[in-house]
């Protein structure tokens, strides 16, 4: 009987392994590359980058406290506390996205949720961080879940010209999504410098990757892209800070969208809103933000600063509602951002996912989320 019991333990231990094992699978893959160890040319760009000193990828503006490599202490044990208050108490409505083709002269944005956001600018179609994971994590079965389903699967897209990636932080870089638009769509992957290492050992072809640092350009289906400043930081890994962070002008013949990424809020606004813009549309981050990490997530009072800073036209909030990465309530980045708009008179929209917004006919703001919160 003795035998007995030890080989269950042992068949039992065996099994937990291999469960373990096939759970883990693909987290070396999802870790990403050291972008100086993925190539010479590679590693010699970011070694001339103003942004890079003593090994790693830097702010160049001041900081306002100590900079964040890592999620504070008691983060996790926090977010175990009042978890209602950060979730929304129903089903958040979604739209279907509209199928017609992009207005050929304007300016449209399709939000699917947290910073996934389709533009569609003077008939061309730009996808910033394209996030389609149930998790934004390394693993499938540990990280914050969604809230709501993506509107529309990855293989319903529309084929677009151009995807933007503001970081590698994976809600803003999925390889499972990565690999699913390697598949369906055409379009390059533009990037910050050393984001373009992750995309080569996910599959992407080099002649679909464009990596540029802050204030290089390329022109992309007659669109001038330009990478912009941000305040945050990167990694995928313990290893912080081996690839850059960004933000991304969008320049077509007589239109202009702003997408911030994440960032905290800082003086450089300005001067891109006075080299790029004044900007049709900028998408800006609300949620996610907390008195111990000011520098690297504006609150919602600091995007409308930044927007108008930027010269923004109509303000689209991003960043919250999909996620829970943070310990303020749910619905409290867009009830701030609106209170703040209304007593600057900012105009903003705020879509349910999937919904379409046309910058030049935004509708009024109808407060969709007021039953949830």
């Amino acid at each position: 009987m003795a035998g007995m019991r030890t080989a269950r333990r042992i068949l039992a231990g065996g099994a937990a392994l291999a469960a373990a094992g096939w759970a883990l699978r693909a987290v070396p893959a999802e870790l990403g590359v050291r972008p100086l160890t993925s190539g010479p040319e590679r590693a010699a760009r970011i070694r001339r980058s103003p942004q890079f000193r003593n090994g790693a990828f830097v702010n160049t503006m001041p900081e306002q406290g100590m900079p964040m490599t890592a999620p504070p202490a008691g983060l996790l044990g926090e977010l175990a506390k009042d978890r209602e208050r950060r979730r929304p108490s129903g089903l958040i409505p979604l739209r279907v996205p509209p199928a017609d083709p992009p207005p050929a002269d304007g300016v449209r944005a399709i939000w699917y949720g947290h910073a996934s956001t389709l533009v569609e600018i003077e008939g061309r179609r730009v996808l910033f961080d394209p996030v389609w994971a149930k998790r934004p994590s390394p693993a499938w079965f540990a990280g914050p879940k969604r809230h709501h389903p993506v509107p529309v699967e990855l293989a319903e897209l529309p084929q677009v010209d151009a995807i933007a990636i503001s970081h590698d932080h994976y809600d803003h870089l999925d390889l499972a999504t990565v690999r699913s638009l390697t598949r369906t769509q055409r379009a390059p992957f533009l990037v910050p410098l050393g984001i373009g290492a992750h995309l080569e050992r996910w599959g992407v072809p080099a002649y679909r990757i464009i990596e540029l640092d802050w204030e290089e350009e390329a022109e992309v289906a007659g669109l001038r892209f330009v990478a912009t400043a941000a305040r945050h930081f990167s990694g995928r890994t313990l290893a912080r800070n081996d690839t850059l962070w960004g933000s991304w002008a969008v320049v077509g013949k007589a239109r202009r969208v702003f997408y911030a990424g994440d960032s905290g809020y800082f003086a450089g606004y300005r001067g891109i809103g006075a080299a790029h813009g004044p900007f049709d549309l900028t998408l800006m981050p609300i949620g996610a933000y907390s008195p111990a990490w000011p520098d690297i997530h504006m609150n919602p009072e600091e995007a409308v600063n930044a927007h108008l800073d930027l010269g923004g036209a109509v303000l689209l909030p991003v960043h919250w509602a999909t996620f829970t990465l943070a310990l303020h309530p749910w619905a409290e980045p867009v009830e701030r951002l609106w209170r703040e708009a209304k007593a600057r008179d900012v105009k903003i929209a705020v879509p349910r996912p999937g919904e379409a917004v046309d910058a030049s006919a935004a509708p009024a703001v109808e407060g969709w989320w007021e039953l949830l919160g």
